[in-house]
């Protein structure tokens, strides 16, 4: 019976041209004041770290648009409190939303890394380098500290209370084992009515649903920089919301974007499966951006739909 109700809908959007209107998901940029597309982007792609690959760069010209969706969500946090404030950004490295944020925002912020065992935990040092810009008085570099350590194995080294806005961006769907633990850290190292920004690979994305209709996989292939160099687990909008909910977060921004190009037509033409779909257009974008303030009580268990094989008085 279901495959003839799905064989009936593919058929009656055969004779249809309705399809996705928002194909591809870009809502605007939100640009630094009186700075323009072109000029932030020309200088942006020049920020580097002394041993960085050549390949950097190339990350900041495909992921430019998320970098400057991160930075509206901060901005937009920022401009609900009053008095100076200190955020904390997590995997800053190799630093393009990091100077965004310290350029264009009056945030005090603190950096967070983790290069694995080789390097000491603890308070570490790395130079960036940039083009001159002429709103940014044209500095050519900035010495950065940031503190060492593993966000999933260690106790975040601030005081409990002690931040306004916490970044934590592209990080989730590389955790391995507890994301409830991670942002449990985050939320007690947040003052009350603090900020978390969240920015995550969609796993709804459109250009998933079109490689799942022709039979394509959708999971990362295994990373030789190790279980940390590949997405572990992918999210969609409902379950980040549930998530955050569940631990005492009131989520007042999330949608999702399109960041670069969309790949959905090499897979597969929208219009053959768009009418399946159209009710949840919006949905359907390449990352998921997420401004919530930490205001509630933690249920202090694990959401049974995501974890399994634990003890049945640790899930709810």
């Amino acid at each position: 019976m279901f495959f003839k109700k799905r064989s009936a809908a593919i058929d009656a959007g055969e004779n249809s041209t309705h399809t996705l209107d928002s194909f591809p998901l870009r809502p605007p940029l939100p640009l630094p004041e009186g700075v323009s597309r072109q000029e932030l982007f020309d200088w942006l792609k020049t920020v580097r770290v002394s041993d960085a690959p050549e390949s950097i760069a190339g990350y900041c010209v495909q992921d430019f648009e998320r970098f400057v969706q991160t930075f509206g969500l901060a901005q937009r946090a920022a401009a609900n409190y009053t008095g100076e404030l200190t955020g904390l950004e997590l995997g800053g490295n190799p630093y393009f939303a990091t100077m965004l944020l310290k350029n264009f925002t009056s945030i005090d912020w603190r950096l967070g890394n983790y290069f694995g065992d080789q390097v000491p935990k603890g308070e570490a040092h790395q130079r960036v380098y940039m083009s001159e810009f002429r709103a940014l008085n044209n500095k050519t570099h900035v010495d950065l500290t940031y503190s060492h350590f593993n966000i999933e194995e260690d106790v975040f080294p601030f005081e409990s209370g002690s931040l306004d806005i916490v970044l934590f961006c592209e990080i989730i769907e590389h955790l391995l084992n507890d994301p409830c633990a991670v942002l449990r850290q985050i939320k007690r190292v947040l003052r009350d009515n603090g900020t978390l920004v969240l920015t995550t690979p969609n796993v709804n994305r459109l250009e998933n649903v079109a490689r799942m209709i022709v039979g394509t996989n959708i999971y990362d292939p295994y990373s030789g920089h190790g279980p940390y160099g590949r997405h572990n687990r992918e999210y969609n909008k409902h379950e980040l919301h549930e998530l955050l909910t569940y631990l005492g977060f009131t989520v007042d921004e999330i949608f999702s974007a399109d960041v670069h190009h969309n790949a959905t037509s090499t897979y597969l033409d929208p219009k053959e499966f768009g009418q399946l779909i159209k009710y949840r257009e919006h949905d359907l974008g390449q990352y998921i951006f997420i401004r919530a303030r930490k205001t509630g009580v933690d249920k202090g268990k694990k959401p049974a739909w995501l974890y399994r094989s634990y003890d049945p008085a640790e899930l709810e």
